[in-house]
């Protein structure tokens, strides 16, 4: 590879003549002397063969080069010390990244202010969020692909080496619109009454594991989803009937907009769980879940 005459202490001095206007000032910022930026400067054009700074009175000003040059050598100057922060943070046992998979089940607002808890003590952590459904949750942590699951389902993979911790329960209602002729009968509904009507079931994401459906009304006709706000539309607009988490459809059911249907066979609650694999000793990710336990308890 040849050799660039860029440098970050070029990059440097670009950086600090154009925020404050001259070499003079430029030198006292970087506590350098005057001549010692202008030796820098004049050295960087000829050995790029262009010039990069014009005198406009007493102000040094980019050309239109020099703007180009410095516009990507600030970006340079970041990712060097983003890298720098990272290099530190992983001596210390912080890892740079956190892979995490939401199930589409959770509630993710409670997620997402765990999350600016965190990176308001840790900015320096990347956090990578990715959707999974019911044993695609799974998958994904016992594959590696992430560090995390929150929102997992029961029952925990028998592979050794999983920690798995309650985070919540899930009660889930089943709803329709009030026009629905479920909501018609006037009695409790039994499971013979659903297999008349269309349900909508959110797909299992899990591509080599056996596919997992959660409170799937078994004969009746389906209308499958990617995801659990898919199957939440897909209901309002009286597509069919499901069940879904009562906690994310409580402006539905005050508006009016869905109604819980009783079934004469209510549904069981279900434990969700937050997970990783026990030799992922990184403490970042054991300060994240202490965010996500502390939000999901209140």
């Amino acid at each position: 590879m040849q050799h660039s005459p860029l440098t970050l202490e070029a990059l440097l001095v670009l950086d600090a003549i154009d925020k404050r206007g001259s070499f003079a000032s430029a030198a006292e910022q970087l506590n350098k002397v005057p001549s010692a930026i202008s030796y820098i400067v004049q050295k960087l054009e000829e050995q790029l063969g262009v010039t990069l700074f014009v005198r406009q009175g007493r102000r040094s000003v980019l050309t239109p080069a020099g703007v180009h040059l410095l516009g990507e050598g600030r970006k340079v100057l970041l990712a060097v010390g983003k890298l720098t922060e990272q290099t530190q943070t992983i001596a210390h046992g912080w890892e740079p990244k956190i892979r995490i998979a939401i199930d589409t089940i959770i509630d993710e607002r409670k997620v997402f202010k765990a999350c600016y808890e965190f990176l308001a003590e840790h900015e320096n952590i990347e956090l990578d969020f990715k959707e999974e459904v019911l044993n695609g949750t799974w998958e994904a942590l016992i594959e590696d692909e992430i560090d995390l699951v929150i929102g997992a389902s029961d029952p925990v993979p028998a592979q050794q080496g999983i920690r798995a911790k309650t985070l919540t329960e899930y009660h889930s209602a089943f709803v329709a619109t009030p026009e629905h002729p479920l909501n018609k009968l006037g009695r409790d509904i039994e499971a013979s009454d659903i297999l008349k009507y269309r349900t909508v079931v959110v797909h299992d994401s899990s591509r080599n594991a056996i596919a997992k459906s959660s409170n799937i009304i078994e004969g009746s006709k389906h209308l499958y989803v990617s995801n659990l706000q898919q199957k939440i539309c897909a209901i309002e607009a009286g597509v069919g009937v499901g069940f879904l988490p009562v906690d994310q459809i409580t402006s539905q059911i005050e508006s009016g907009a869905l109604k819980v249907i009783t079934l004469a066979e209510p549904s069981i609650p279900q434990s969700l769980n937050i997970a990783w694999k026990v030799v992922n000793k990184g403490k970042g990710l054991r300060a994240f879940v202490k965010c996500i336990e502390a939000e999901f308890s209140k």
